[in-house]
């Protein structure tokens, strides 16, 4: 293997690196929530609040990310940020945490969502779910076996793709909707939880995978400057676009309606709207967004492998870390990834999964929040990006992180216990994995 070619290609650029967050943030979560955003928030007033009040909470994240982020623009994101501010160890669980767990359940749940739609749009049986899911993750890994300007040129049209439906749904439901989507209440107060920070809690959930963009600093042109630029329009995009789909579907659904048709609102809207075959069209669009956000984490985990793997830190590092010679992609990390999410979707519940990852990863983001007051006292070098109105925005997103993870504690004590012990299960791992490479941790 050539060491010295092997490593990753600097060439994506700015509306690559805004797409790939934009398209890795819009996939099931603003199609599949409304039901239950609503169904907690009690009143469509206060759940148009929890989508706002979920989007400002990432907004500040993104923005203190944005500072670390510009000053350590290196392949690997989060693991990289939390193991210079923190050490090799809580580095090291960062990035297990992630390519063990949290990016091979993520794809899987995202894959399930997305075959169950294709599933219906052809009419066939749920036993055609899991394999339609697995050709879906196979298809998209193969397009990142090629150069990284392949992925990021799939990641621009699939947003370009998806934003036609969302525009359709915004358009008709503000325009030609009926209803005001302020003040409706909720009939059934008893179906309800009554609970507006789950309401929130689940935003969040649709609102994630925004930080994913930094894995790809290392191969950004000018990743100082394109990756504050992007994590900041990207999230702010998405807020506005959630915004306004929840309001456009409040206007064309009434609320009780939505908590009745649950995950099949936006099909039914569409359907209403633009008849039969304009239904079927916006479900081709919502399935093109799915593939879109697949392809975003598909780009994005593998190379936190690659990242983990150059630094010996996994088993089989040595073929974890080959990148192909013309294209610099790392395919045997993206295989690795391929195969631990076909594993998930076929044996687990990637939904249960993915909620669970949700507090797994926050613990990581909270690590990271709490590292730019520390790079402010230590590092003296100029900050090619400075986070607006510090310390406020770093300390919101501080809020947000730990109202993500009281609020998961509270609901599922017992995944939260099985979640911290798979992470911790990595230091024994990396005890073998360094005696066997002669390194020391």
């Amino acid at each position: 293997m050539d060491k010295t070619n092997n490593e990753l290609k600097r060439s994506l650029g700015f509306w690559s690196a805004l797409s790939i967050v934009i398209g890795t943030i819009i996939g099931s979560g603003i199609f599949f929530k409304q039901a239950s955003v609503l169904e907690n928030a009690q009143s469509s007033t206060m759940a148009i609040l929890a989508w706002i009040l979920g989007g400002i909470i990432t907004l500040m994240a993104g923005l203190t990310i944005a500072e670390i982020g510009a000053q350590m623009p290196y392949t690997g994101g989060l693991y990289i940020y939390i193991e210079n501010l923190y050490g090799r160890i809580c580095g090291f669980l960062a990035g297990w945490m992630q390519v063990v767990v949290y990016g091979p359940a993520i794809i899987a749940a995202v894959a399930g969502f997305m075959s169950i739609l294709t599933a219906n749009f052809f009419g066939l049986s749920s036993a055609w779910r899991i394999p339609i899911a697995v050709i879906a993750i196979l298809f998209v890994g193969l397009i990142n076996f090629f150069s990284n300007k392949v992925g990021a040129a799939f990641s621009i049209i699939t947003t370009i793709g998806k934003l036609v439906p969302i525009a359709a749904i915004i358009i008709i439901g503000l325009f030609w909707g009926e209803n005001n989507a302020l003040g409706q209440t909720i009939s059934e107060i008893h179906r309800a939880s009554g609970n507006f920070g789950v309401a929130v809690l689940s935003t969040l959930f649709g609102y994630d995978g925004w930080i994913l963009i930094a894995n790809l600093g290392g191969e950004m042109k000018n990743p100082k400057k394109i990756l504050p630029k992007a994590i900041i329009f990207g999230i702010s995009a998405v807020l506005i676009i959630y915004t306004l789909i929840t309001i456009a579907t409040l206007r064309f659904v009434p609320a009780n309606e939505i908590l009745r048709l649950g995950e099949n609102t936006t099909s039914y809207l569409a359907t209403t709207a633009f008849g039969k075959i304009g239904g079927k069209l916006i479900t081709i669009g919502i399935i093109v967004s799915m593939l879109g956000t697949l392809n975003g984490k598909m780009i994005t985990f593998p190379r936190i492998v690659y990242a983990m793997a150059k630094r010996h830190d996994l088993p089989f590092s040595r073929f974890l870390s080959y990148v192909t010679p013309k294209g610099k992609s790392p395919v045997v990390a993206t295989l690795f990834i391929i195969v631990l999410a076909t594993v998930m979707m076929i044996f687990f519940d990637p939904d249960r999964l993915s909620d669970l990852c949700i507090f797994t990863i926050y613990i990581f983001y909270l690590l990271a929040f709490f590292g730019i007051f520390i790079l402010r006292k230590t590092n003296e070098a100029p900050r090619p990006f400075s986070t607006p109105l510090y310390p406020w925005v770093p300390i919101i997103a501080i809020l947000g992180g730990l109202f993500v993870e009281i609020s998961e504690i509270v609901n599922d004590p017992q995944g939260i216990l099985l979640f911290v012990g798979i992470v911790i299960i990595g230091l024994p791992i990396l005890y073998l994995v360094k005696k066997y490479y002669g390194e020391k941790i």
